[in-house]
């Protein structure tokens, strides 16, 4: 006859031990597609998001032209409305014409970015255009040809003078978006690598280490593209560092929470959302005002457009959009963080509890 052997019951400090290591063991990785799923998925995934990208930033700078571009005009309502009449008959809708009742207060809006140019009407056959080399060569050329064109049809001889000129460090007016577009890649690095590296983490850690790398971030580029590094974006230390530490938490935060939400989809959508629409319409290559209708509303609400509007702002314009662009930042981080908190810290409390 068999004997029976009884195992005695684990002791308490065993079963705590037991306990706390299957607490700790991960989860088992999922299998993933595999056969023709597994070889055809990545691939059209891809291609939707390339497709994407590629469709959206043909639309906004295959042809770019100017709608209702503000400029001012210094003179008498005739001398606006014959300069509004010849600048609608070279570039129809192009531009939104605004009078202004004299010089000074047509160069202060220059100056705060409320106009693109001014044109001062003159005494006898003279002109002056005040312009802001700052917004870059494209706007330039855009403001200098239409108001050659209409002091050539006036028979007026026109004065070109920059008022705001460009930094020597940033003579084409594109520092400002490949910084935009480096902020968004980090953050977007961040927000995925968080969850594959750590995918443990707390959530009151995971919003600590948020915070650490857009600190840093920030600092970072205000250091490369201000006075120390290549002089491109003369903007104050702090606050240059500031706004691209908020663009940083945004959009980490944000990618974040697209992944909590949509799991391995949120990836493609973040990439979709802030990478392909935020930058194609952040305005670091040319102003909103050149976007198609359809896509000026994101330049708006997305992280980088109106972080890149805050940073020239503070560069050259009067610290134009800096108000609105904290606010913007600042309410996608509130969001993705109670998203986040929704998802990962009450999430796993519950689970706790049950």
């Amino acid at each position: 006859m068999e004997k029976l052997v009884s195992t005695p019951p684990p002791s308490p400090v065993e079963s705590r031990h037991a306990h706390h290591h299957h607490a700790l063991d991960p989860a088992p990785s999922p299998q993933g597609a595999t056969g023709l799923k597994g070889v055809l998925l990545p691939a059209a995934i891809v291609l939707i998001i390339g497709s994407i990208f590629i469709s959206v930033f043909l639309s906004a700078f295959h042809a770019p032209r100017p709608h209702d571009l503000p400029v001012a005009v210094v003179g008498t309502t005739e001398q606006v409305e014959q300069v509004t009449g010849a600048l609608e008959l070279g570039l129809p809708g192009g531009f939104d014409v605004k009078r202004y009742a004299d010089e000074r207060a047509a160069r202060h809006a220059l100056e705060g970015r409320k106009v693109y140019a001014a044109y001062v009407t003159g005494p006898g056959q003279s002109s002056e255009l005040l312009y802001a080399g700052a917004n870059g060569p494209s706007v330039t050329s855009t403001v200098t040809g239409a108001f050659s064109g209409v002091a050539k049809q006036s028979g007026d001889r026109l004065a070109l003078q920059d008022t705001v000129p460009a930094p020597a460090g940033d003579t084409r007016g594109m520092s400002v978006f490949y910084a935009g577009f480096g902020v968004v890649l980090a953050g977007f690095l961040f927000g995925m690598m968080t969850y594959q590296i750590a995918p443990r983490l707390e959530y009151r850690s995971r919003l600590t280490s948020l915070a650490a790398f857009s600190v840093a971030a920030g600092a970072l580029v205000a250091v490369m593209a201000g006075s120390v590094g290549f002089s491109a974006l003369p903007g104050p230390f702090l606050g240059i560092a500031g706004v691209i530490a908020l663009m940083a938490a945004a959009v980490g935060s944000a990618t974040m929470a697209f992944m909590r939400l949509f799991g391995r989809a949120g990836m493609s959508l973040a990439a979709v959302v802030l990478f392909t629409f935020g930058n194609s319409t952040s305005g670091g290559t040319l102003p909103t005002a050149y976007l198609p209708g359809w896509l000026h509303p994101f330049s708006e609400i997305l992280p980088v457009g109106v972080g890149v509007r805050a940073i020239q702002g503070l560069s050259h314009f009067r610290n134009d959009g800096l108000t609105v662009g904290v606010v913007v930042l600042v309410v996608w981080i509130l969001i993705a963080a109670a998203m986040l908190y929704w998802r990962d810290a009450r999430g796993t409390r519950g689970h706790a509890v049950a």
